[in-house]
């Protein structure tokens, strides 16, 4: 991947699961006042999913940034469902407060893959995409059929999105998964760019990434985008974990602890968390959701703070930070 895809600037993103209405029923006059925030904050980097609302996220952020300068912003989406329109009654019970009224099956040819980004340049109305990200090919989301999809897609989705990749057709691509085993086995297989890695990267759980897959993707020369970074919201108080009702045991008492500290350096634990996750060489963007404009405000705020080196000695010196993870210099 050219290193000019994700600068400086793109360190902060914003993603589009709130936007798709998975935490609350966002109207489309809230996600263009949140997109128009982001925009005006000097955001830049803006990622989404077909999967995101049944194909409403994608379309809200088609809606708002096909009037911008396409040069002006760096746009990811996924690959991996393709999208059928079906009556409101046989639409599937999903994540999502209030999805449009779609069906999905997971697919990962060739065939699969291309038709999905024709939809997603369609349904957003830009010219090109920039990043394209295999979408939760993982075991979390298709169970017992991991491998078959995975045999699918070393043979289909890797090899056309390389090819479309060479052709000048996308910038990069990679994984956009929740689990570490899908990005090497990736790695293993084919030549990815990029790779979106949801949940497995937090302030408060990062072990077994800083040693499985941090030293894999390095050595290959692939970056990370980091997704869930605030564990889908529990860094920030809500009462979820990683997009799920259950809290792992001990993860209250750990947040709590670490806001604790924060408060004795003048900073907070969603700072912390932004600036932990950046910290890694090998994460070179962050794309926290927002379902208001006072999220996108803080994200902003937390990106460009300064936070005192002996904060990180206090937390590794407790036992909060693994003592192998990189910290903020």
């Amino acid at each position: 991947m050219s290193d000019t895809i994700l600068k400086k600037e793109h360190e902060l993103g914003l993603g589009g699961v709130a936007i798709g209405t998975a935490f609350e029923n966002i109207t489309d006059d809230q996600a263009q006042k949140i997109l128009q925030e982001a925009w005006d904050l000097g955001i830049r980097h803006y990622d989404t999913s077909p999967w995101y609302g049944l194909t409403k996220s994608e379309r809200r952020f088609g809606e708002f940034l096909k009037s911008k300068n396409r040069e002006d912003f760096v746009f990811s989406t996924k690959v991996g469902r393709l999208f059928t329109p079906v009556p409101e009654s046989e639409v599937p019970v999903t994540m999502w407060k209030n999805p449009l009224d779609f069906d999905f099956k997971h697919i990962y040819t060739a065939d699969g893959v291309k038709k999905s980004i024709e939809d997603s340049l369609e349904r957003t109305g830009l010219d090109h995409i920039d990043i394209v990200y295999i979408h939760d090919l993982s075991e979390d989301q298709v169970g017992d059929r991991y491998g078959d999809f995975m045999k699918q897609a070393k043979e289909g989705a890797f090899k056309v999105l390389s090819k479309l990749r060479n052709e000048g057709v996308i910038k990069a691509w990679g994984m956009g998964v929740n689990k570490i085993e899908p990005i090497l086995d990736c790695i293993e297989a084919a030549d990815p760019d990029i790779c979106l890695s949801a949940t497995q990267y937090s302030i408060l759980e990062h072990e077994d990434a800083v040693d499985r897959l941090l030293p894999v993707v390095k050595k290959a020369g692939v970056k990370l985008v980091s997704g869930a970074g605030y564990n889908s919201g529990f860094i920030a108080g809500r009462d979820r974990y990683n997009y799920k009702d259950v809290i792992p045991k001990g993860m209250t008492e750990k947040r709590d602890k670490i806001a604790e500290i924060a408060k004795k350096y003048n900073t907070d634990i969603i700072t912390a968390a932004m600036q932990f996750v950046l910290a890694a060489d090998e994460f070179v963007a962050i794309i926290p959701g927002a379902s208001s404009t006072e999220q996108i405000h803080s994200n902003v705020k937390a990106w460009k703070a300064e936070i005192p080196a002996d904060f990180w000695k206090e937390l590794k010196s407790e036992g909060l930070i693994y003592e192998k993870a990189q910290t903020p210099t």
